[in-house]
């Protein structure tokens, strides 16, 4: 599935099973709980937390789906391209960085 595909699937989906898009103000609320719980996720999984009993059954792909979900929505409601946004950074990304970590000694 391309980004594009996948822009289109979460708004068909939106228009139809969900009826309508949450407003934007929402959406950001909901992404900042799934990135906290993705965060929480992370935590138990590579830091030093142990896990509670309800985290057990999380899954660090579903939890990155649900960000990725609701970061789609925002696109789609406010008219973002993700693919031409995601070249976009790659093209500034290359021109900012060509050296920097290659540089950086703390990455050796």
């Amino acid at each position: 599935m391309t980004i594009e595909q996948a822009q289109q699937q979460v708004d068909d989906w939106i228009k139809t099973v969900g009826v309508r898009y949450f407003n934007e103000l929402t959406n950001l609320g909901i992404l900042m709980e799934e990135v906290g719980e993705l965060s929480r996720l992370m935590v138990r999984i590579y830091g030093e937390q142990s896990f509670k009993d309800s985290d057990k059954s999380s899954k660090l792909s579903e939890e990155m789906a649900d960000v990725l979900w609701v970061l789609i929505c925002l696109a789609n409601q406010t008219g973002v391209d993700l693919t031409e946004a995601l070249e976009k950074s790659f093209e500034k990304k290359n021109i900012r960085d060509s050296n920097r970590h290659k540089d950086n000694e703390k990455l050796r």
